[in-house]
């Protein structure tokens, strides 16, 4: 039996996933800011996981015979969207890269990603005190 293998701490392992993935996407987006005609890239997650957590999937399963594998059961977590920014252009030289945003939101997923860590943490020290180990 796995203790950590419930929805919450799923769903905080996907959010941790998708944190490193925005993190590798910023960078590079940074990374390319004076590279001609590239276009920056972000990560769409949280409004998918919030979509799941409110029933609203995007496929569901009918289950007519117990022996049937669910689809789109309650604890699946949606994976992060990368999805390219083709629309603007910043520079002359067709890149959309704005440093600043970007700079921004590397910040904010730095503070997320510190969030989502110390609830991982806190989870486990709860369940260790639980089982009556040392906190």
């Amino acid at each position: 039996m796995n203790i950590l293998n419930d929805t919450g701490f799923t769903q905080l392992r996907s959010a941790i996933g998708a944190a490193n993935t925005r993190q590798q996407v910023i960078s590079n987006n940074i990374a390319n800011a004076d590279t001609p005609y590239f276009k920056r890239s972000e990560v769409s997650f949280e409004s998918l996981l919030q979509s799941e957590m409110n029933g609203v999937s995007s496929i569901k399963g009918r289950i007519t015979n117990p022996r049937h594998i669910a689809i789109g059961s309650s604890n699946s977590v949606p994976v992060a969207k990368v999805t390219s920014d083709d629309s603007t252009a910043m520079n002359n030289n067709k890149n959309n890269v704005d440093i600043d945003s970007e700079m921004t939101s590397l910040a904010e997923n730095q503070l997320r990603y510190n969030t989502y860590i110390e609830e991982v943490n806190h989870q486990i020290k709860m369940m260790r005190a639980a089982m009556g180990g040392n906190v």
